[in-house]
């Protein structure tokens, strides 16, 4: 299990920070694939950042043990996006981009089982 998850952690990690990179740093290569989105860029910029800190949060924590806790938060917060993003790929009948969404909130809900809530112990 422990093996699986990482693997997991480290393939959503390298998609959200492609995704995440190309929001921030390409947002004219993005506007031009999701015209939707062209006109919201303070929104774009917004996702973008969450995407990578999602992102550095499923490796970051848990390869330190400094807070591993931050990692299944790290995929609630990817996890919530997806939904998000379900729904708006839904409203504009973009069925195959919300398969997509669903395969990601799939495998972050992955991440939120095998991780747990775990208690940490005192300091």
């Amino acid at each position: 299990m422990k093996i699986a998850s990482w693997i997991v952690q480290i393939l959503l990690a390298l998609v959200f920070i492609a995704s995440g990179s190309m929001k921030l740093f390409a947002f004219d290569q993005f506007a031009a694939s999701a015209p939707a989105l062209a006109d919201q860029r303070g929104l774009v910029t917004f996702i973008g950042i969450a995407e990578l800190a999602g992102a550095l949060g499923l490796i970051l924590p848990a390869l330190t043990k400094i807070l591993p806790i931050l990692t299944t938060w790290a995929a609630v917060g990817l996890a919530t996006i997806m939904v998000l993003a379900t729904g708006f790929h839904l409203s504009r009948a973009e069925y195959s981009h919300a398969v997509v969404t669903v395969i990601f909130l799939a495998l972050a809900t992955f991440v939120i089982y095998a991780r747990g809530f775990q208690s940490q112990p005192a300091s």
